[in-house]
This record gives C-alpha cells, sequence and structure tokens, in this order.
C-alpha cells in the first residue's frame, strides 16, 4: 500500500553545539588543557630545582597561574557556549508593542517596587524616624547620645 503523505519542507536546523565542542575541540582549547597541568607539574618541580624555584617566585609566574588555573580555561572557554545557550533559549521579541493594560501592570510593578525599597532603606537608616530603635532619636536606641550604660 503506498500512500504519499504532503509534508511541508521544513527548515534545516542547526546542529546544537555540546558543551565538550566549546571546551575541547578547539585546537587552542586543546593546547591550554595541555599546557595547564605541565605548568602545575613544573610549579611543584620547583621546590627542588633552583632555576625553576627563580622563575616560579618571579611576578609573571604570578600571572601565569592565573592564565593557567583551570577554573579560568573553563570560564573563558566557556563564554562561546553560554552565549549559544542564550540565544538558543531566549528567543527575540518580535516587536509588537505592549498593550495600555500590560504597560500599566508594568507601572504599578514598578511603583510598588520602590515603596517596597524606600521602605526598607528607611528602615535601616539610623536618621530615619521610621526605622523604630534603630534612630538615633529613640531613647531605647544604642546610637542615642543621652544613653547611659549602668552597671
Amino acid at each position: 500500500m503506498n500512500t504519499a503523505v504532503d509534508m511541508p519542507p521544513t527548515d534545516p536546523v542547526a546542529p546544537r553545539l555540546k558543551l565538550a565542542d566549546w571546551l575541547w575541540r578547539p585546537w587552542y582549547a586543546k593546547a591550554w588543557w595541555a599546557a595547564i597541568p605541565v605548568w602545575w607539574t613544573g610549579m611543584a618541580v620547583s621546590t627542588k630545582v633552583a632555576p625553576l624555584e627563580v622563575f616560579y617566585d618571579s611576578a609573571l609566574a604570578g600571572f601565569l597561574n592565573v592564565a593557567f588555573f583551570p577554573m579560568t580555561a573553563l570560564m573563558v572557554l566557556g563564554v562561546g557556549f553560554v552565549q549559544q545557550w542564550l540565544a538558543s533559549v531566549s528567543p527575540r521579541g518580535d516587536g509588537v508593542p505592549l498593550s495600555d493594560d500590560e504597560a500599566a501592570r508594568i507601572a504599578r510593578l514598578w511603583e510598588q517596587h520602590e515603596r517596597d525599597m524606600e521602605n526598607l532603606r528607611a528602615g535601616s537608616d539610623i536618621f530615619d524616624p521610621r526605622s523604630g530603635g534603630l534612630y538615633i532619636g529613640n531613647p531605647s536606641s544604642l546610637q542615642h547620645p543621652n544613653r547611659f550604660f549602668q552597671h
């Protein structure tokens, strides 16, 4: 039984790169990862070999410690992966403007946020009477000038 199904052509999807494609595949990534154990092995050997100790005590070696720290390589090489991942997770907006109701709701949320932040700032400011016992003018406050500790 032959049945033909008409399917609309689909756009080819670009292959999604894995984290390993960014951290290991490029030649510079392989060179960097290979140099890291060499660097730290040299540092371990420098405790026994005087010329190496002089080099590993230098300022240049201090900068190279940062460059050959494994987390530095992970962060630098992972930037491309994170950029690609963020681009695929959050698609661009379609440019449709907000409706009046949506814009008003956002404005109300921002106003509420500003009020909450003002109350938070007031509650932690020793010069604001709204801060209660923290207020310097409050006789119960530890910052009050007339408060004396009696033993």
